[in-house]
């Protein structure tokens, strides 16, 4: 299940997502710094490192950590549970809505505070799964909505 509050942004683009107030903005956050506050987390450094040099195999080295946490260190398992993921949100913003076109920073404020709650051990959805989903999404932009990219 994908949590909504509700509160919905709607991009030039078109696509929508779900961005309450309120949550934090962790893609303002020093990562390199917050990386090393956490005892050099190799996922926030391959992220930080993206935002740093923009280039996306960081963020496939994020996948390939993130997998080994919880799925059995199996990319088909990975990509099998996120699939659910994609399918909950043609449900709740229309199928590919993220496909239109979601700037790159908000990918990065949702992976991480997702990350993050993971960590913390948050149950209120599934957020490894939402993480893959936003590292996934986050190259695709990249690779394909060059004008959405890293500031």
């Amino acid at each position: 299940m994908i949590i909504d509050s509700g509160d919905r942004t709607e991009y030039s683009t078109g696509a929508k997502r779900d961005l309450k107030e309120g949550k934090g903005r962790c893609d303002l956050m020093p990562l390199d710094v917050v990386s090393e506050f956490m005892n050099y987390d190799t996922i926030i450094h391959c992220i930080s490192n993206f935002k740093e040099k923009n280039d996306v195999e960081y963020l496939y080295d994020a996948l390939e950590n993130s997998k080994r946490i919880s799925y059995g260190n199996t990319k088909e398992s990975m990509i099998l549970d996120v699939s659910i993921h994609f399918e909950e949100g043609a449900k709740k913003y229309g199928e590919n809505n993220w496909q239109k076109g979601i700037p790159v920073q908000s990918y990065i404020d949702s992976a991480v505070r997702h990350y993050l709650k993971h960590l913390r051990g948050d149950d209120d959805e599934n957020h490894l799964r939402a993480f893959v989903w936003n590292i996934l999404c986050l190259i695709w932009t990249v690779k394909h909505k060059e004008e959405l990219g890293v500031d």
